[in-house]
Formats: structure tokens, sequence, C-alpha cells
């Protein structure tokens, strides 16, 4: 689990039906090494079919750690490849002092029905918001880029975060959001301590800039899936991150999700039909 800052990939698998079992085709994207911003890891994909092509936004970082996270974008003609790999970041943090101005990750991407495209990204400040309660550093927020094309310049929308639950007064945030519009804008995002830390929230917005209160979007996993007891050494048993959903006919389908647990004990893909 904990490989995902230090030494992932992003994998191609193809499956009959989003419920059934998936086998590997390709790695379509790896760390690239010393001297690349994408260096020691290429993680959190979320991919889209847009003007025609292709665009899988994703995470990378250069040193293993946090502070260097940025959001990237390969495109391509075909799911099969070749993917276009962008010599620089898609999106950069903010200025020192910013509360951005430690990482950009966790890409959401939609496409305007004015035309342009958004991308959703989560970041938090260096310095941190220290709460007086607890030891954890950081309050992860989101914020929105706009650009007038696919591949950018994406710039940030001046009233960011549009996602800021800090306030609230127990360090509450969210990650992993995955944005979608259909009349009006939706937001599936992973919980850190509004509901608590294993369930999932949902918000919806009219103008995709002023989102309404959190609601409980999914529940935590043993609702919906029954496994053995958890082993010693997962720490983060069966909380659903990640939430991605599949569209069909124009339709959201499947939502998609990872876990620690699953038939290897593992980091595992959980996939639910959406009636």
């Amino acid at each position: 689990m904990s490989g995902w800052t230090n030494s992932s990939e992003i994998a191609h698998a193809v499956a009959d039906k989003p419920e059934v079992p998936y086998k590997y085709v390709s790695t379509v994207l790896a760390p690239r090494g010393k001297g690349f911003w994408d260096a020691t890891t290429c993680h959190n994909p979320s991919i889209h079919f847009v003007d025609g092509k292709y665009a899988l936004f994703f995470m990378g970082n250069s040193n293993r750690k946090l502070n260097t996270q940025r959001i990237g974008l390969a495109t391509a003609d075909s799911l099969y490849g070749p993917w276009k790999r962008p010599d620089e970041p898609l999106l950069n943090p903010g200025k020192e002092g910013e509360w951005d101005d430690h990482c950009t990750t966790n890409p959401s991407f939609l496409k305007h029905p004015n035309g342009e495209y958004w991308m959703y990204y989560k970041s938090f400040d260096t310095e941190g918001y220290i709460h007086p309660k607890f030891k954890i550093r950081g309050n992860r927020k989101y914020g929105l880029a706009i650009a007038k094309t696919l591949e950018g310049p994406y710039i940030k929308y001046d009233g960011n975060p549009v996602i800021d639950y800090h306030k609230m007064g127990n360090n509450q945030q969210c990650e992993d959001a995955f944005v979608w519009y259909d009349g009006k804008f939706k937001m599936l995002a992973r919980d850190l301590g509004v509901y608590g830390i294993d369930k999932g929230l949902y918000m919806e917005s009219k103008d995709g800039k002023n989102w309404s209160e959190p609601q409980i979007g999914y529940q935590e996993l043993k609702k919906y899936v029954k496994q053995p007891p958890a082993p010693k050494h997962l720490n983060r048993y069966g909380r659903a991150e990640r939430p991605q959903i599949l569209f069909q006919n124009g339709k959201p389908t499947h939502m998609f999700t990872a876990s620690q647990g699953g038939k290897y004990e593992t980091s595992s893909g959980f996939i639910f039909k959406i009636n």
C-alpha cells in the first residue's frame, strides 16, 4: 500500500464486462528515473475520452515524497497507445504561503458545457493546519484550474479553494474527488473526518465553484462486502478510496474503488454497480 508514493506504475487491463476479472495488457506509465518530474512514481490515474482522444490525468513525483507531487496529462488516440507523455507537469503548486504551495495531486477532469476544460486538484499548504487536539499536520483542500484547450495552460480559479472543510473544527477534510456534470456538477470524494474516515462524500453544485454541504456518498466497504478479519499487516483495511465512475451511453453505471483487503490481502480493486 505504501508503494503509491515511491514505486507505482499505471497499467492497462481489460474485461468483457465492468464487474468481471480483468486481464493485464501493458504498463502505460512507469517512473522515468532521475531528472524527471515523474521520476519515482506514477499514480492517481483518471482517464477520459475527450475531443476524439484519450486523456490520462495522473500524478507523479521526483523524490518519493508528497512535496514533489505534480499532476500530468498523457494523451493517445487509442487505449492501446502510443501515449504522448508530458515533459513538464500540467499543474504546479502555488507560491510559498499560498494554500496549495505543497503539491498538486488527485486530478479530476471534466469538459464544461461552455467548451472550457476544468480540472479539480487536491493540495495543502506547506506550513499546514495544526489542530490543537490532534497531531495531524496539513488539511487537504480542493482547487479548480481552467483551460481553453485540453493540454492547457490551466489557470487556477481566483476563488480557490472550492472545497475546504477545516473550519468545521476537527481537521475535517477530503481527498480522491471525482467530478462530473449531468445538468449540475456532482462530486464524490473520500471522507476524512466529516462522517468518519471509511465513508465517501457526495456534493452538488450549480456552477462547479460553490458546493453543497457534504452528504454520505457511499458507506464503508463492510456494508457491501463481507471480508475475513483484517490481517495484522493491513492498517487501512476496508476503507474504499479513489472512487471513479464509469459512464456508459452518458449514464453512470459503475463505481470503481480501491481498498486494502480482497483476494490477495493487499490493495485491491472493488467495483460496484450503480442502480
